[in-house]
C-alpha cells in the first residue's frame, strides 16, 4: 500500500463517538412501523434512541434491537438478552412482539413491521443522522477487481486531498486506521454507524466494495451514493443467486431507474457484454449525459475513457495512456502486473474524476498502490517468483495465470482449490483453467467449511483431468495446503513462478466449522525459508505423485 496502517482500532471506533439522539416515535414514523409496547405503560414516543444492532451481542445501552425472523430461529428469540444489555426499544415483526412480551420483565417500546428487514436499512440510516448524505459514497461492485479497484481510488483521492474511508474485504480503514472487515459488505446497522463514526472524524469520500450479497439483503439500503461503478460480471455466487441473470439484476441495483439505492453517477467497465448492458440500464431515465462515463481498455469498444500505448516494466509494473472525455491523454502507471489491473486503474481514474478530484493529483496516488493478496510477491531472497493472489473464480485465476505467464520465462506452478458451501458449477472450471496454464498443477484444500474436502478437490480434478494431455501439465492432489505449497516451492527453479491462489490476504482456514490460522503469505514464506536453508535449489520433481499422476498427503 502507499502508507502503513496505523495499528487496529477498538471495536468503539465502528460507532460514533457522539451519536445523533432519535426519539423513538420519530423512528416508527421514518420507517412505517407501528409503536406499540411491550408490558403495562403505553408506548413510550419519546424513547430517546442513540444506535441500532441486529446481534444481541452488539447491543449497546441507548440501542434499537433489530429482531428479525431468520431461518432457523427468530432474533426476537434473543431479546432477553439485547434488552439486559441497554436496548430501549425493539423492532421487529408481530411474531417477534409476542416473543419480546414473554421475556420483557418492564414495558418496553416495540416498532413492529411486516417485514423489518426491509426498513432496517432506512432505520439504521434515521439513527444515525443519514450520514451517507453528508459524505460522497462510492460503491464499487462486479465479480472481480472491487478490492483493488476501491485501493486505487482510496488512494488517488487521498493524493488528490480528500480525507478517505475505505470498507472493502480486505480491511476497513478512516483515514488511514485500519479495521479488519468481516463481510465485504457490512450489515446496514454496522455501516451507516461506521458512515456516522467516519464523518465524525472528518472524512468527505468514502469508497466501498458492495457486494451482490450486499444488495440483494439490502445491507447497502438507504445509503445514498454518490458514484456507482461496475467492473465486470464472471461466474460466482451462484450458490447464492438462482442464475447469472439473478446475479446480474443484483448488481444492477446500483444502476436501476427504479432502485432505492441507485447511485447519482454511474461509472461502467464496458469491455464485455454485461457491462455494455449495466450501461444502458445505468442511462436510462438521466437528463444528464456526464452523470454516466463509460470505460473501455480495448481497441474495439466505444467509451468515453479509453486505454492506448500500454507498456510493461520488468517489475511488472504498467504504463498506459488514457483519454478522457476533455481530451487530454494522460500517463497512468499501476504498480500491479496484468492487463486486468490496467482495466482497474483506468476505472479508479473515471472514478475519482466522477467525483471531482484533481486528477493530475490522483494518477500520481494510484501509481503507488500495492493490494493485499492480490498478485502480492513474498520474497525471500529464492531465485524464483512467489505470488499469492486472491483469485477463486475461474476468470479471475485465468487472468493471473496468464499474466505471470507472460511475465517470467521459467515455468509456472499454481496452488488452488475451491471453497466448500460455495458456487459448486466453478469446481471444474477452477481445475480447467488452471491444467491448462500450469506447467505443475497442485489442487488442495481452500475452505472446505462443512464440505467434505475430497470431494471438493475431485470436482477440481475432473476438470482438470478433462484437458487433454497435451494441453496440460503435471497434476497433483494434496489436501493439505501447507504440503501443497510445499510441494510447489520444491519443484521450482531459478525463473519459474509458483502461484498460491484462492484465499489471498485470509488469514485463517475453515474446516468443519473451526477457523484455523493460515496465512498463505506466510507459510509460502517459512516454505521458501527452508526451502533455501536446505541448499535445495528446485528442479527437481515433487515428493508426491508422478507426472499426470495424482498423489494425495
Amino acid at each position: 500500500m502507499s502508507s502503513s496502517p496505523d495499528p487496529t482500532p477498538p471495536e468503539e471506533s465502528r460507532r460514533p463517538e457522539h451519536p445523533p439522539v432519535t426519539r423513538i416515535g420519530d423512528l416508527a414514523a421514518a420507517v412505517g412501523a407501528e409503536l406499540s409496547s411491550v408490558g403495562d405503560a403505553p408506548p413510550a414516543g419519546d424513547t430517546a434512541v442513540t444506535g441500532i444492532d441486529l446481534r444481541a451481542q452488539g447491543i449497546r445501552p441507548g440501542d434499537v434491537f433489530a429482531a428479525l425472523p431468520g431461518a432457523r430461529a427468530h432474533g426476537a428469540s434473543f431479546a432477553a438478552d439485547a434488552l439486559e444489555r441497554g436496548a430501549v426499544a425493539v423492532l421487529t415483526d408481530a411474531a417477534g412482539r409476542d416473543l419480546v412480551a414473554e421475556v420483557a420483565s418492564t414495558s418496553v417500546p416495540v416498532l413492529v413491521h411486516p417485514d423489518p428487514r426491509s426498513v432496517l436499512g432506512a432505520a439504521s440510516a434515521t439513527v444515525y443522522g443519514h450520514p451517507s448524505r453528508r459524505m460522497r459514497i462510492i460503491g464499487i461492485t462486479g465479480t472481480s477487481g472491487k478490492t483493488t479497484t476501491a485501493y486505487l481510488v482510496e488512494a488517488g483521492l487521498t493524493a488528490a486531498g480528500r480525507d478517505t474511508g475505505l470498507v472493502g474485504t480486505v480491511e476497513t480503514r478512516i483515514r488511514g486506521v485500519r479495521i479488519p472487515s468481516a463481510l465485504t459488505t457490512p450489515e446496514a446497522p454496522q455501516l451507516h454507524a461506521l458512515f456516522a463514526a467516519m464523518l465524525e472524524q472528518g472524512v468527505d469520500t468514502v469508497v466501498m466494495e458492495v457486494s451482490s450479497h450486499a444488495l440483494a439483503l439490502g445491507r447497502v439500503d438507504a445509503t445514498e451514493f454518490a458514484v456507482g461503478a461496475f467492473t465486470n460480471l464472471s461466474q460466482d455466487h451462484l450458490d447464492f443467486h438462482k442464475d447469472f441473470e439473478d446475479y446480474f439484476s443484483a448488481k444492477a441495483r446500483l444502476f436501476t431507474p427504479d432502485s432505492p439505492v441507485r447511485a447519482a453517477r454511474a461509472v461502467v467497465c464496458v469491455d464485455d457484454t454485461w457491462g455494455q448492458r449495466m450501461a444502458e440500464i445505468a442511462a436510462v431515465g438521466r437528463a444528464d449525459e456526464e452523470s454516466v462515463r463509460t470505460v473501455a481498455t480495448g481497441a474495439d469498444v466505444a467509451a468515453d475513457w479509453t486505454v492506448s500505448e500500454e507498456s510493461a516494466g520488468p517489475a511488472g509494473a504498467q504504463e498506459f495512456t488514457l483519454a478522457g472525455p476533455d481530451d487530454a491523454p494522460r500517463r497512468v502507471s499501476v504498480a500491479l502486473p496484468g492487463r486486468y489491473n490496467v482495466t482497474n486503474a483506468a476505472l479508479a481514474v473515471a472514478i475519482c474524476d466522477a467525483v471531482d478530484a484533481d486528477l493530475d493529483a490522483a494518477i500520481r496516488g494510484i501509481a503507488t498502490v500495492a493490494v493485499p493478496g492480490r498478485v502480492e510477491r513474498v520474497e525471500r531472497g529464492q531465485g524464483f517468483l512467489a505470488i499469492v493472489d486472491y483469485a477463486h473464480k475461474p476468470a479471475a485465476l485465468s487472468a493471473v495465470v496468464e499474466t505471470l505467464r507472460n511475465s517470467v520465462p521459467g515455468r509456472i506452478a499454481v496452488v488452488v482449490g475451491a471453497g466448500g458451501d460455495r458456487d459448486r458449477g466453478k469446481r471444474p472450471l477452477m481445475g480447467e483453467v488452471a491444467a491448462r496454464g500450469a506447467d505443475l498443477l497442485v489442487v488442495t484444500d481452500d475452505n472446505p467449511r462443512s464440505e467434505n474436502p475430497a470431494a471438493i478437490r475431485a470436482a477440481v480434478l475432473d476438470g482438470a483431468w478433462a484437458v487433454p494431455g497435451d494441453e496440460r501439465g503435471e497434476i497433483l492432489e494434496i489436501g493439505d495446503r501447507a504440503a501443497a505449497i510445499d510441494a510447489a516451492v520444491q519443484w521450482a527453479g531459478p525463473d519459474d513462478v509458483v502461484l498460491v491462489a484462492g484465499k489471498g490476504h485470509e488469514t485463517g482456514q475453515e474446516i468443519d466449522g473451526t477457523k484455523h490460522p493460515f496465512d498463505d503469505r506466510e507459510v509460502l514464506a517459512a516454505s521458501i525459508d527452508r526451502l533455501r536453508a536446505s541448499g535445495h535449489h528446485g528442479h527437481n520433481p515433487p515428493a508426491v505423485g508422478g507426472p499426470h499422476h495424482g498423489g494425495t498427503a
